[in-house]
């Protein structure tokens, strides 16, 4: 794999051309959206190696290379859909909002991290499932997610940006019984969903179920090749997806890739 560095990536996400909308991987669950205005939204990024620092989490080593500093972007507005590192990068975080025009949507249990870490409250406002917020070209519909205990008040997104509609469902497992809650805010273009299987999460099978549920005209499967400990594995991905639902599309995003919608 050709090899980013941090300040080459960043230049093809601010060179990326306008009129037209760019989807970029940063690996795990992160992701760059970037509008045909412009305007920049980054969802649960995880830039840095604060996990593999934090006490009890043996096994969270970044296996995949970090392409973006803290500093390299100014976002229009982030999205941090639960407290757990990963998707809240504690060393990140601070650095992202020190501009104090970023505005941070944040789980409401995010709130416990944002006051051990002393961070301004100016811009930041914690979401909840039901909740809509329009930011510049993004509305951002935060819906059910099930993480189970250790994210109560975790959330999955809905955003709309220029005529486009991009369902992320978040750390969750599967929850069919709400599935015609997702379908009546679609049709959508892409779904974004884990397969890692790991704490609570989708695996391969259930994001292939979901994907045969909700029927987005891309699929991109999530949450794996960041640590050892989480799995997911995208070759038995597109096994399922070829078995249950063979007539959706699929792509494995690398890191650092970009999509044009």
């Amino acid at each position: 794999m050709e090899k980013i560095c941090m300040n080459d990536f960043a230049w093809r996400v601010l060179s990326a051309r306008n009129g037209m909308t760019h989807l970029f991987s940063v690996g795990q669950a992160g992701y760059i959206l970037k509008s045909k205005q412009g305007q920049l939204l980054g969802i649960d990024l995880y830039l840095s190696e604060c996990l593999e620092r934090t006490e009890g989490h043996v096994g969270f080593k970044r296996l995949l290379p970090r392409i973006l500093g803290l500093t390299d972007l100014q976002f229009d507005c982030i999205v941090a859909t639960h407290p757990h590192y990963d998707h809240f990068d504690f060393d990140a975080m601070p650095e992202l909002m020190a501009n104090r025009q970023t505005h941070l949507y944040a789980s409401v249990n995010c709130r416990q991290e944002i006051t051990r870490l002393k961070m301004s409250e100016e811009n930041i406002i914690y979401v909840k499932a039901g909740d809509t917020y329009q930011n510049g070209d993004y509305i951002l519909d935060f819906v059910f997610c099930d993480h189970g205990t250790g994210a109560p008040d975790a959330v999955g997104l809905i955003i709309t940006v220029d005529e486009r509609k991009i369902y992320i469902a978040g750390d969750t497992c599967l929850r069919l019984d709400k599935a015609n809650e997702y379908i009546e805010k679609g049709p959508f273009d892409i779904m974004i969903a884990p397969i890692n299987g790991a704490y609570g999460n989708l695996t391969e099978k259930d994001c292939t179920l979901l994907s045969a549920t909700l029927k987005p005209r891309l699929t991109i499967p999530s949450h794996y090749g960041m640590f050892a400990s989480h799995g997911g594995d995208p070759g038995v991905f597109m096994k399922y997806m070829r078995e249950n639902c063979p007539e959706n599309r699929y792509y494995l995003m690398t890191l650092g890739e970009e999509i044009i919608l």
